[in-house]
């Protein structure tokens, strides 16, 4: 269940099989950003989408130490208001979410289950604090936190922005931007006492009338029981439409309550 679970939620299936481990060691060559670039973060945000429709044609592979599967998502989103993401195997819906900024609804077909519940309860069987502009974000390529709320430590490593964050003590949190776009290239968020590590990376991105949007999304995950990779790739984009957002749990399944 936790398999479909994470590939329908996108940002956090990684995180769902309680993946991650201890921080990987930087040996890269870091360097003080210079004063000139002190305002990446004013202008990672100039490249903000522009759009309130967003419908997405995805394939994703998902790998661990014991399976690999690929399917296709349908993913759609209403700027700030709600995501549906539908996820398919040889043609077949195998599950479906609705996220909502005060809900999470979804539900898996191979056990027949599903999930009604905000993300306070979400957030503390996942093991990290869950949102939906967290999901949003991680969707359309910008930094998982809102980094103009933030306090960072800036350094340059292989030609990219590095911003770390000075605050949190529990949960290390780092974020690459590219030197001329200011666009997110790398995420990394580590909790060491908790021996988890995730890291998400951009590429291929494209430009369209509303922004630049990242049309590759790798997800890699490791832990002590092993690792856990998910490549998503974006085939199809269009903005602005009408979008429908059905969604409906099928008659007999059985909710799952999370403590």
């Amino acid at each position: 269940m936790k398999k479909y679970i994470a590939l329908v939620l996108l940002s956090v299936f990684v995180i769902s099989c309680k993946s991650k481990a201890v921080a990987v060691q930087n040996t890269d060559k870091t360097v003080e950003a210079p004063k000139e670039d002190k305002k990446a973060i004013a202008k990672h945000y100039d490249n903000k989408l522009d759009f309130k429709t967003l419908n997405i044609k995805a394939s994703a592979k998902y790998e661990d130490e014991k399976q690999s599967q690929n399917v296709t998502a349908d993913i759609k989103i209403e700027r700030d208001k709600q995501i549906l993401v539908s996820v398919r195997f040889l043609g077949i819906t195998m599950a479906k979410a609705l996220i909502t900024p005060t809900t999470v609804s979804y539900y898996e077909k191979i056990k027949g289950t599903y999930y009604e519940g905000d993300f306070t309860s979400l957030s503390k069987w996942l093991g990290t604090e869950l949102d939906y502009s967290k999901v949003q974000n991680l969707l359309v390529g910008e930094a998982l936190d809102d980094l103009r709320k933030g306090k960072y430590t800036q350094t340059i490593v292989e030609n990219l922005f590095r911003l770390e964050d000075e605050k949190e003590a529990k949960i290390k949190k780092a974020f690459y931007l590219d030197s001329e776009k200011y666009l997110i290239q790398k995420e990394e968020i580590s909790q060491p006492a908790e021996n988890r590590m995730l890291a998400i990376k951009y590429s291929d991105s494209k430009t369209f009338d509303q922004g630049i949007l990242p049309t590759k999304i790798e997800i890699n995950a490791v832990q002590p029981k092993g690792k856990t990779d998910i490549n998503l790739e974006y085939n199809n984009i269009t903005f602005n439409e009408e979008l429908s957002f059905p969604y409906s749990v099928p008659s007999g399944y059985k909710k799952v309550i999370i403590n």
